[in-house]
């Protein structure tokens, strides 16, 4: 994974040039700055920060974190606001320091987790979080015909995409699309409130974690 999207960099925002999914775009950009107005924000797997620009105006302060070094350095060029801190960092292994934030956000890296690690990776992200703190995440939904088709699933239910990239290179990236249920299902243990949202083309959940 780590390799695709250092390989991908430079043309990893072209998923949001897709025609048909324009309006579904215009509204999460309207909507996703109010969900995290005025609060501290981590976010997990920023890419290129393409989310970021939206809601880091609204935000009290951001910290956006990435594996790639490739997609930070896009990101950099994105996002000159000096309330936004961006850094490397594994999304299993949270760079947040001592540091207790009030929300974290990340979009569209749900559906990149193994289905086993799920819980786990939970567990980390709200252990930098204060109670109370709102979690946004954002992902895509699979929609025939426009986005990439899916494998069977491997023993542990996870699916995978073969994406193909300018340069001719094929990878194999997991790929996951969740139901609302095993959402809810996921989060329901740590969280006092929970918002499913859905548009089309995407898919987004907000919760207030439990004290």
């Amino acid at each position: 994974m780590h390799a695709y999207y250092s390989a991908r960099a430079r043309e990893y925002d072209t998923v949001y040039q897709k025609p048909e999914r324009q309006p579904d775009l215009r509204e999460i950009e309207a909507w996703l700055p109010a969900a995290l107005e005025g609060r501290s924000v981590i976010e997990v797997a920023c890419g290129t920060g393409y989310w970021t620009q939206f809601y880091a105006p609204a935000a009290d302060r951001v910290l956006a974190f990435d594996a790639a070094d490739e997609t930070l350095q896009i990101a950099r060029t994105r996002l000159s606001d000096d309330k936004v801190m961006l850094v490397r960092g594994d999304a299993y292994d949270i760079p947040a320091g001592d540091r207790a934030f009030d929300a974290a956000f990340a979009g569209f890296w749900w559906s990149h987790i193994p289905l086993d690690r799920i819980d786990a990776f939970l567990q980390g992200l709200h252990r930098v979080l204060k109670p109370g703190a709102r979690v946004v995440f954002l992902d895509n939904r699979f929609v025939a015909g426009s986005s990439t088709p899916v494998s069977q699933p491997d023993a542990q239910g996870n699916t995978y995409q073969t994406r193909t990239l300018s340069d001719g290179s094929t990878h194999r990236v997991l790929k996951n699309f969740p139901s609302r249920e095993a959402l809810l299902a996921a989060v329901g243990p740590y969280a006092q409130t929970v918002e499913h949202r859905q548009w089309p083309y995407f898919w987004a959940l907000v919760y207030s974690l439990k004290g």
